[in-house]
């Protein structure tokens, strides 16, 4: 009985961010499967795979799984190769089996090697990208915007300024402005925050659908016109319903351009899944720490799926999983609220889906993008000095000019690269100290803790079960990386506060500063089990 109080309690919290994350994955489904050269349901139904599948196996509580744009430009030269989507279908599956196999052999790991400055100059990097590829539709861009959908397409182009505010559609921006406007609005004040059943998205949305509709009704040249509307395939009859899925041509499976396609894919989606969780239990308030050889396995199973039922391969997206935390998800319910608003909704109502102007849902996404790439962000590791600076605009300005993965691995570098220089200078070491089926784990840390260290404290942290007891030991430290602060400081903070445990803290000083700069570190913890 307890256990259905529960479910009905998760469905209530989240159903206000499922419903958000619904409406911001409904056009980027879409888009990315035209973008695939792929049919349009195609993305619906990775979308929904994504939601319902992949959120009931992960426990991520924050991410969001879907079809991805880091995989729109693997996929169309891999339909176009193979000559039908069918074939492609074949690849899809072949990832699903390679992802699985990885999670078996627990290559999740490699996750815990990527620095919090590299994580967080991605999420603004994507936040940056996200403003500028919403801004034709928030500005009705008129013409063909086929690869003019920002000022990095097809190279640096500064004439895309004059081209796009010179075919401007004012509909369209005014329907922007009142979604900006009423999104802000439930965000600041107070009497509106409280309505957690009717998120701001959805006020927004139902807005400006009114807005054109108004705008149509009165003969009005601010009519948004269907080609910057929501687009949904309307079946009419059973037979349009049976042509909505597409099933894999196993005769792929002897075509060896199918094999690499499927290892191709598995490994970018991996890769890019990994940095998203990573980035997912950054977002996450409560700091949990998500399972990733689980998560492999849990997209392996969903692009299985998905790729025996029509659907294209998928990964878990920053830019839904950034939604969903910022519309308040406390846990995967909210995924699976998404997932089954996508499937109900595609059947059902898509007449009504296909009023909605891209306008209004481009003020979501805009407002999203604002909040991964903030100027408090730039400005918090402008403050921890330049070594952590440095390898976080790196990585911004890398993923923004060229992809995600490049820009990741550009910023790895320039952050191995200073940690290597420090090592140098002091070596470091990690001694811990565990007593198996016991109460108390101790944990000494060396002379030089560094984010290369992050891997196993994260490890121990986590298997330390609850009312137990930790000593965590830097009566040798000399300096301590913000990345491990940060996390002794969330364990310390918000876990074991939640778990019962006990922390004690040895030899830790108010600050440490960074050999490399002037900048210093600080621990603040607000917890510690009575005795």
């Amino acid at each position: 009985m307890q256990k259905s109080k529960s479910l009905i309690g998760g469905i209530k919290e989240n159903f206000p961010s499922g419903l958000v994350v619904f409406l911001v994955a409904l056009p980027l489904c879409l888009g990315i499967a035209l973008a695939s050269g792929a049919p349009p349901l195609s993305g619906i139904i990775a979308g929904v795979i994504g939601g319902i599948v992949v959120g009931y196996i992960s426990n991520s509580n924050i991410s969001v799984s879907g079809p991805a744009a880091g995989l729109t430009a693997i996929i169309l030269v891999a339909i176009t190769d193979l000559g039908a989507f069918e074939l492609f279908l074949c690849a899809g599956i072949i990832a699903g089996i390679l992802q699985l196999v990885l999670g078996f052999v627990r290559a999740g790991s490699i996750s815990n090697y990527f620095p919090n400055n590299v994580i967080e100059g991605m999420l603004a990097g994507i936040g940056i990208i996200i403003i500028l590829k919403q801004i034709p539709h928030a500005l009705g861009f008129d013409r063909d915007y086929e690869g003019h959908e920002s000022i990095f397409d097809k190279g640096l182009n500064f004439g895309y300024f004059s081209e796009l505010f010179g075919a401007t559609h004012p509909g369209a921006i005014i329907v922007t402005l009142v979604s900006i406007a009423i999104l802000l609005a439930w965000d600041h004040i107070t009497v509106l925050k409280r309505l957690k059943l009717l998120p701001g998205a959805l006020v927004a949305v139902i807005v400006g659908i009114l807005l054109n509709e108004f705008f149509k009704l009165s003969g009005s040249s601010l009519a948004i016109t269907e080609k910057h509307l929501v687009t949904l395939p309307v079946p009419k009859s059973l037979d349009d319903f049976k042509n909505l899925i597409t099933f894999p041509d196993f005769n792929g499976f002897t075509n060896p351009k199918v094999w690499i396609t499927g290892a191709t894919i598995a490994i970018v989606a991996s890769i890019e899944t990994l940095l998203c969780i990573e980035a997912s239990d950054r977002l996450d308030v409560r700091r949990r720490i998500t399972d990733t050889n689980l998560e492999l396995k849990a997209q392996g199973i969903g692009n299985l799926v998905s790729s025996f039922i029509g659907g294209l391969p998928m990964t878990s997206v920053v830019v839904r999983s950034s939604a969903n935390a910022n519309a308040g998800a406390t846990s995967k319910t909210s995924a699976i609220i998404h997932g089954v608003l996508l499937l109900i909704c595609v059947l059902s109502i898509p007449v009504i889906l296909n009023l909605i102007p891209l306008a209004t849902l481009a003020a979501v996404l805009i407002l999203v993008g604002y909040k991964l790439a903030k100027p408090a962000t730039f400005k918090h590791f402008w403050h921890n000095g330049k070594y952590q600076f440095i390898p976080f605009v790196a990585t911004v300005l890398a993923v923004v000019f060229t992809d995600l993965l490049k820009g990741v691995g550009i910023g790895l570098l320039i952050s191995v690269f200073y940690i290597l220089q420090g090592n140098m200078k002091r070596a470091y070491y990690l001694s811990k100290e565990t007593l198996d089926n016991a109460d108390e784990i101790t944990i000494k840390l060396a002379e030089e803790v560094s984010f290369l260290n992050k891997a196993a404290i994260k490890k121990t942290l986590k298997n330390i079960k609850s009312g137990s007891k930790v000593i965590i030991d830097a009566t040798t430290t000399s300096y301590i990386t913000t990345d491990v602060l940060e996390l002794i400081q969330d364990f310390a903070n918000v876990r074991a506060k939640e778990e019962d445990i006990e922390v004690e803290l040895l030899g830790f000083k108010t600050s440490y500063k960074d050999y490399a700069s002037d900048q210093d570190s600080h621990i603040i913890v607000n917890h510690k089990r009575a005795m």
